[in-house]
């Protein structure tokens, strides 16, 4: 088991990068230009060849019973740039593309209760998600954030990491470590540990990247901000999938005390994922199902920006379909970072 520490320490080890012939984005980061690098459009299900410029977006279409759309085309999309229509150049349905899966598990003094429910629950979920070429890490979170699990391809290292769950509550005073927290205390570091599995597990992987975040929203302790969490998960292009678990009797009568659903809701938009609620109708269970579903059914966009400077600046994406009828779920933009 391995404590992670915060961004100024060493960072963690990554495991190697999954090679995938047909597909070499990690927007915003760029390449250079190759001689008889292919600037022709693709029809949908042929590789995806990539220019050196192309921002890559992974999306998902629900319709307004929230059922998810995989039947859509190019010309079904409408995108734009700071408000600037941009060129759709590339576009396949994605299903068979390798994942890597960052499982975020709040083990803080709120989720004593769920702690065994979430065991068994992701278990089922690694059992049955993860395909040839698919990969996972397990991180839990509360005073601290402790990577169970490294990047691994094997369902039973991840059942091992999961058997060490455990509770992992904070204490008031000074924290010690390599950056304490002063006055306040350390309980649920949520936005640290979203942002240590997108900058130091997953920025340089390639691929499919999805955070799936058990959690009741609330975070008391972080040394990072949500933003800075969000902007973590947006460079390193990775998904983040909320699933609310509340324990609303830690909370007081009627769950009073708690505010953390918006929290969770907005990085989860922010990132092109999207946040569900346990309860009696979605258990735990059925919910890892359908992100398993979402996950197997996406919609590959590429196109190559008419802003063309690299000066690290924020862009915002406006991906929409025809029809009002239909929500589409993509990240909110990207950071147009320099080439290296």
């Amino acid at each position: 088991m391995k404590k992670l520490r915060l961004p100024f320490a060493t960072g963690l080890p990554l495991a190697a990068v999954l090679m995938i012939p047909f597909l070499l984005v990690q927007a915003p980061a760029q390449q250079p230009p190759k001689p008889d690098a292919q600037k022709a459009e693709e029809d949908l299900g042929d590789p995806i060849k990539v220019d050196v410029d192309v921002v890559s977006l992974y999306c998902a279409v629900r319709n307004k019973q929230n059922a998810l759309i995989n039947n859509l085309d190019k010309g079904d999309f409408d995108l734009a740039e700071d408000g600037k229509t941009q060129t759709i150049k590339y576009f396949s349905r994605e299903t068979g593309i390798p994942l890597t899966i960052g499982l975020l598990v709040d083990v803080s003094g709120s989720q004593q209760n769920l702690i065994e429910i979430e065991r068994r629950a992701a278990s089922s979920f690694f059992s049955s998600v993860l395909k040839k070429k698919d990969v996972a890490f397990l991180i839990s979170f509360g005073a601290d954030s402790e990577l169970l699990q490294d990047i691994t391809g094997s369902p039973r290292l991840l059942q091992e990491g999961l058997r060490r769950l455990r509770l992992n509550a904070g204490v008031g005073g000074l924290h010690p470590g390599p950056v304490p927290t002063m006055s306040k205390q350390r309980g649920t570091v949520l936005y640290d540990a979203v942002y240590l599995a997108a900058n130091d597990m997953l920025s340089k992987e390639v691929g499919r990247k999805a955070i799936i975040l058990i959690t009741d929203g609330e975070d008391e302790g972080s040394t990072l901000n949500e933003k800075a969490a969000i902007e973590a998960a947006q460079k390193a292009d990775a998904i983040i999938y909320g699933i609310l678990y509340v324990d609303r009797q830690f909370y007081g009568a009627f769950g009073s005390g708690y505010s953390g659903a918006s929290v969770l809701k907005h990085m989860a938009e922010e990132t092109g994922g999207h946040m569900f609620e346990v309860n009696r109708r979605d258990t735990l269970d059925s919910i890892f199902t359908q992100i398993q579903e979402e996950m197997r059914t996406q919609y590959l966009i590429g196109y190559t920006p008419t802003n063309s400077k690299k000066d690290g600046s924020y862009r915002k994406i406006d991906l929409k379909t025809k029809s009002r009828d239909q929500k589409v779920e993509v990240r909110k933009g990207y950071y147009a970072m320099p080439t290296n």
